[in-house]
């Protein structure tokens, strides 16, 4: 019930369309877009000579890196607590010529919807936001009975939108878009914030931004979550809590499933429906450690939720 005709739709297409075209994303070293032709669609080959130009119709496809698997999880997660926020993804094993090796070499891999409208900054170093909010700022805007100038960065988009995504970003342990520079916890020596000397950044706030903060031209007030696979096996006694500063107010539905004690069989009912995750995890039993961790996390923000007194909000759709 949670999954609407369109998600259907896309997740068909996306684990059982050909793929017709490839081209590589630039700066992303291990992702590939992918153009899909449903079987028997007349049009699939014409548009192979140009994947550049050819994703317009949303008939596009990123193939990520079998470690982030973990993304179609998030997708369902989205859908079950009525987020609706995370772009459609299914695990699937590609078989195709056009592909090198290593897209083909039997694992099975997430592949994520791609949004034709997504909304970029011309700017080449950060065309990975839809506008550029620094934390300071970001918390600014947080503030209860702020008023957030017309024209301040992403003014367009609502208290709700933040609360929604530090919901999803905490339950999954998503560091890279609240807080690359990992300053709610102490990371190990191995965490790419470390290695990329962006931790030290945490001692001048003034110096720290978001990143993955986008919206969609046809809605550019709803925030789309993009590169959600967390971290599952992040440790309970390091929760990142940074990425819930600020939020007074979560989604009420979402809040009522997670009271409901129902995620893990809501999950498990979603995930069965992407047979190629399903199998390749070993089924409920393989996933219920993973469920567990969620669940765990949802427990722990409920408790977080109870002793601050935060409030819920009616969800609009």
């Amino acid at each position: 019930p949670w999954l609407s005709a369109d998600d259907l739709q896309k997740m068909w297409l996306l684990s059982r369309g050909q793929v017709v075209s490839k081209a590589r994303v630039p700066a992303h070293g291990q992702v590939m877009r992918v153009r899909l032709a449903a079987v028997g669609d007349a049009k699939g080959d014409v548009s192979a000579a140009s994947p550049e130009g050819d994703c317009q119709d949303g008939r596009c496809g990123l193939i990520k890196r079998p470690g982030d698997l973990y993304e179609v999880l998030a997708f369902h997660l989205d859908r079950v607590l009525g987020l609706n926020r995370s772009l459609p993804a299914v695990a699937r094993r590609f078989g195709s010529r056009l592909l090198p090796y290593s897209y083909t070499d039997g694992a099975p891999r997430p592949i994520v919807w791609w949004a034709p409208d997504l909304q970029h900054l011309e700017d080449a170093n950060n065309d990975q936001n839809s506008c550029a909010l620094g934390w300071l700022q970001y918390q600014e805007m947080l503030r209860p009975h702020r008023l957030v100038a017309r024209d301040a960065p992403c003014s367009s988009i609502p208290h709700s939108e933040w609360s929604r995504l530090a919901l999803f970003d905490f339950l999954l342990q998503v560091h890279d878009r609240l807080d690359r520079y990992c300053c709610g916890f102490q990371p190990d020596p191995s965490e790419p914030c470390v290695e990329e000397m962006l931790h030290e950044k945490c001692r001048n706030p003034a110096e720290l931004v978001l990143v993955h903060i986008l919206v969609r031209r046809s809605a550019p007030s709803r925030l789309v979550f993009i590169d959600n696979a967390g971290r599952p096996q992040h440790p309970e006694e390091k929760l990142n809590f940074r990425l819930l500063q600020g939020i007074e107010s979560f989604p009420a539905a979402a809040v009522a499933t997670l009271r409901s004690g129902r995620l893990q069989s809501l999950l498990l009912r979603s995930l069965r429906l992407d047979r190629e995750l399903w199998e390749s995890q070993g089924g409920a039993e393989g996933l219920r450690a993973l469920l567990q961790t969620i669940n765990r996390r949802a427990q722990i923000l409920l408790r977080h939720i109870q002793e601050h007194n935060l409030t819920v909000f009616e969800d609009s759709p």
